[in-house]
C-alpha cells in the first residue's frame, strides 16, 4: 500500500477569484510531476480557503520505479573480429557506459544484431524526492498576478507564512523563501490562531473544523448555501439567485457566518439592476425577494468570523450600503433628466480607439451594418424578424451605446446596456428597442445567456463584426499568447449566436461590407484583411465543433471544401458525421480520392459527349448530371443528409468507369474531355466536404 501526501501552504488572504483555477493546477502537476517521477499515485483532492492552498495525495508509491534502460552500442559485425575478439569499438562501448566486456549483450535490433547494455536505475525514496521537488512545484504554481515581499526574490500571489508537509505522517523537510516545512497548521485567524500539530488529511480537515476553518470548498459552499436560505426565509423572502457570487463568497471566508441586514425603502424606487449591482459589486451582499417578486428592502452580508454581537455587525453593514444607494439615487436622478440623445452626441468625445475613432464613429459603422444584416441574415423561423422594422434598427443602434456616459455607468461599468435599456424605457422608447439595448451585450462572458430577440441580434452581431474587422484592419490582431481586445471571444460569440437562433449568413459578404465601412481607418488592404478575418472566424469554429465532440476529419473535410455560412457548415458537419457511421461509406469516400488525385489541376472546361467511346463515361456524365441536381435542391431546401445519400449513387459508375476507361488516353482531346468530366464529379462531391481529408 502507499503513503499519504499531505500539502499546505498557508499564506496571507489570497484573492478569491485565484483560488479555484490554482486547486486545479495543483492537482494536474502533482500527478505530472510524479508519474515524471516514476513515483505511483491513486486520487489526488486539493482543497482551498483564502489563507491555504492544500493538496492531499493518496495512495503515493514510498520508492520511484526501478528503471532499466537499454543502449544499444555497436553492431556485432563491429564488435567482434573473425575469431570473435572484442574489437576496440566493444571495449570502447564498455569503457564509455562504465561496464565490463562481460555485461555486455547481444540484442537483436531491425538492423541486425548489436551490442547493448542494461543499466538499471534504482528507484530513491519517495520522501527524498519530495523533498527536493516541492519548493519547486510550489514556486511554479501560476496565479493572474504575483508579488515578492521582505527581501526575497521568490514570488507567490500572497507571502507564505508557514507550510505543512507530511508523507506517511513524517515532516518532509524543505524550505520555500525563509519559510521551512512542517507538521503544523494553523485555525482562524481570529477564532483560533493557535498552531495545530495534525498528522495526516483526516485529522487535518477535523483538526481545522474545530478551529473555525472549512478547509473543503464543497463543504463550505453547502455551509454558506444553507446558511442564506435561513436568513432569507427569517424575512419571508427569497434570495436572487446569483451563482458567481456564492462562489466568491465561498472563497472569500474560511468559516462563513451571515447576518440579515435593512435598508430604506425609499431606495427601492431604484431599477432593481441598480439595487442589486449596488449590493452584489461593491459590499459582495446577497438580494432578496419577496413572494410577489418585487425586491425587498433587506440584503444578506456574509461573514468570516461568527460575530459576538450580531447588531453592531448589522449595524456597520447597513452604514457602509446606505452610502452606496445615496450614491447610486443621485447618479439615477441626475441621469433620468439627461435625454439619451445628448448622451449620444457625447460619444462623440469618447475615444474607443485611437486607431478606429470615436465612440460615435463606432456606432455609426455598426448601425449601418446592422441595416444590412437585417436585410441578408436569414433566420429559419422569419417571426422574430417580421416584428422588426428598419426604423427600430436604425433607433436601437443609435442609442445603444449613449449610457457609456451616463453617471450610473461611471460608477457601475457592469450596468452598461442593463441601465441603458432602462433608461429608454423610461423616456418611452418601444421595448423591442430597450430590450436590444441590453441584450446585444449578450453574451458577456462563457456559459452567458445569448440573445434570442432579432433586434439585439443585429446590434450584437454588428457590434462585433466592426471590432474584429477594425482590428485586424489596422494590424492589432490576437496572438499566440495575447488578445487584448477580446477578439476571440467576439468572434466565438458571434457564431454561437448564429447557430444558437439558427441564421444564415454569408459571412464573406458581411466582412466585406464591414471593411467597406471602415474606408479611412483601416490601414491594411481589404483583400487581405478579409481572408485573415475569414480565417480567424474558421478557427474558432473548427474549436468550437471539435468541442462538442465531432471527428477531426470531419470537421476538417467539411471546412476544407469552403464555407461561407457558419450554420450551414455546422449543419453540414453534422450530416457527414452520420454518414460516415454507414458500412458503406468508406467504399464512396475511396470513390471520391480516386476521381479528386486523377483530375487535381485539370483545366477546367466543357466536357464534350461525342468524345466518349465508352458507355461508362455516358454513364458517368449523365448520373453525375442527375446527382449534381439532386444535391443542389438538397442544399437548396438545407437538408443536408439527403445531399449526402444522393451522393453515394456515384459511387458505382465512379468504379466502372475506373475499371473500363483509361483517362490518360493518347489522344489529347480524349484525356482532356476524361479529365473534365471527373474534375466534374469532384466538384459535386466538395458541395460537402473534401472527402481526401478522411482516412478511409
Amino acid at each position: 500500500m502507499g503513503r499519504e501526501l499531505l500539502l499546505e501552504i498557508g499564506t496571507e488572504e489570497i484573492p478569491a477569484r485565484f483560488i479555484p483555477p490554482v486547486l486545479e493546477e495543483m492537482a494536474a502537476s502533482m500527478r505530472k510531476r510524479l508519474e515524471q517521477e516514476r513515483i505511483g499515485v491513486g486520487e489526488i483532492i486539493t482543497w482551498g480557503t483564502p489563507r491555504r492552498l492544500t493538496l492531499v495525495a493518496e495512495e503515493v508509491s514510498e520508492t520511484q520505479t526501478e528503471v532499466i534502460q537499454e543502449v544499444l552500442g555497436p553492431p556485432k559485425t563491429v564488435a567482434f573480429d573473425q575469431e570473435g575478439r572484442p574489437t576496440a569499438a566493444a571495449k570502447g562501448f564498455a569503457k564509455a557506459q562504465k561496464v565490463a566486456l562481460e555485461e555486455l549483450v547481444e540484442v537483436e535490433t531491425p538492423r541486425g544484431v548489436y551490442l547493448a547494455v542494461h543499466k538499471r536505475t534504482v528507484g530513491r525514496p519517495t520522501k527524498e524526492r519530495l523533498a527536493e521537488f516541492l519548493p519547486e512545484f510550489i514556486l511554479g504554481l501560476s496565479f493572474p498576478k504575483s508579488m515578492r515581499w521582505g527581501t526575497l526574490s521568490i514570488t507567490f500571489a500572497r507571502p507564505i507564512h508557514w507550510i505543512l508537509a507530511r508523507f506517511g505522517g513524517e515532516v518532509v523537510p524543505f524550505q520555500v523563501g525563509d519559510v521551512a516545512s512542517g507538521g503544523i497548521t494553523y485555525g482562524h485567524r481570529f477564532l483560533a490562531p493557535q498552531p495545530i500539530e495534525v498528522k495526516n488529511a483526516t485529522i487535518y480537515v477535523e483538526a481545522l473544523r474545530k478551529a473555525h476553518v472549512i478547509v473543503d470548498p464543497l463543504e463550505r459552499r453547502a455551509h454558506l448555501e444553507s446558511e442564506l436560505l435561513l436568513a432569507a426565509a427569517s424575512v419571508k423572502g427569497e434570495l436572487v439567485p446569483d451563482p458567481g457570487l456564492v462562489e466568491e463568497n465561498t472563497f472569500l471566508v474560511e468559516y462563513p457566518s451571515v447576518v440579515v441586514g435593512t435598508f430604506e425603502e425609499k431606495y427601492l424606487v431604484l431599477p432593481d439592476e441598480v439595487l442589486i449591482t449596488c449590493m452584489r459589486e461593491h459590499q459582495r451582499y446577497f438580494s432578496l425577494r419577496g413572494k410577489d417578486g418585487r425586491l425587498l428592502p433587506h440584503f444578506i452580508a456574509v461573514n468570516n468570523t461568527l460575530a459576538r454581537d450580531p447588531d453592531v455587525v448589522r449595524l456597520g453593514h447597513e452604514r457602509v450600503l446606505r452610502a452606496r444607494l445615496a450614491d447610486a439615487m443621485y447618479f439615477y436622478q441626475v441621469d433620468s433628466k439627461v435625454p439619451m440623445e445628448k448622451w449620444v452626441e457625447e460619444l462623440k468625445g469618447v475615444v474607443f480607439h485611437s486607431l478606429l475613432g470615436t465612440s460615435f464613429e463606432k456606432m455609426e459603422r455598426f448601425r449601418e451594418l446592422a441595416s444590412y444584416l437585417y436585410k441578408h441574415l436569414t433566420p429559419e423561423n422569419l417571426s422574430g424578424r417580421e416584428a422588426v422594422t428598419p426604423e427600430q434598427v436604425f433607433r436601437a443602434a443609435t442609442l445603444c451605446k449613449a449610457d457609456i456616459v451616463s453617471e450610473m455607468v461611471g460608477e457601475f461599468p457592469s450596468l452598461q446596456g442593463v441601465i441603458g435599456g432602462v433608461y429608454a424605457k423610461q423616456a418611452g422608447e418601444p421595448e423591442t428597442v430597450a430590450r436590444a439595448i441590453f441584450t446585444h451585450y449578450l453574451p458577456r462572458h462563457a456559459g452567458d445567456d445569448l440573445p434570442r430577440d432579432f433586434l439585439g441580434i443585429l446590434l450584437g452581431l454588428a457590434d462585433r463584426l466592426d471590432t474584429i474587422c477594425g482590428f485586424f484592419g489596422v494590424g492589432l490582431t490576437p496572438t499566440g499568447t495575447a488578445d487584448p481586445y477580446g477578439l476571440r471571444r467576439h468572434a466565438l460569440a458571434i457564431i454561437n449566436i448564429l447557430l444558437a437562433n439558427r441564421l444564415h449568413l454569408d459571412l464573406p459578404e458581411a466582412v466585406r461590407t464591414s471593411l467597406e465601412l471602415l474606408k479611412g481607418k483601416i490601414t491594411r488592404p481589404p483583400e487581405e484583411t478579409a481572408r485573415e478575418v475569414l480565417e480567424f472566424f474558421q478557427t474558432r469554429l473548427q474549436h468550437l465543433l471539435l468541442g462538442e465532440g465531432f471527428d477531426h476529419e470531419t470537421v476538417t473535410a467539411v471546412l476544407a471544401a469552403g464555407w461561407r455560412d457558419v450554420l450551414e457548415a455546422a449543419d453540414k458537419v453534422k450530416a457527414l458525421e452520420e454518414v460516415r457511421q454507414r458500412p458503406e461509406f468508406p467504399a464512396l469516400a475511396l470513390a471520391f480520392k480516386r476521381v479528386i488525385n486523377i483530375s487535381l489541376g485539370a483545366e477546367p472546361r466543357k466536357v464534350d459527349e461525342q468524345l466518349f467511346e465508352h458507355p461508362e463515361e455516358k454513364a458517368l456524365f449523365e448520373t453525375g448530371k442527375l446527382v449534381a441536381q439532386e444535391v443542389e435542391d438538397a442544399l437548396h431546401r438545407r437538408d443536408y443528409s439527403a445531399a449526402c445519400n444522393a451522393l453515394a449513387r456515384l459511387k458505382e459508375p465512379v468504379d466502372a468507369f475506373f475499371d473500363k476507361v483509361l483517362v490518360m488516353a493518347e489522344d489529347l482531346k480524349i484525356r482532356q474531355n476524361r479529365l473534365a468530366l471527373l474534375a466534374g464529379i469532384s466538384q459535386i462531391f466538395l458541395r460537402i466536404a473534401d472527402f481526401s481529408k478522411i482516412t478511409t
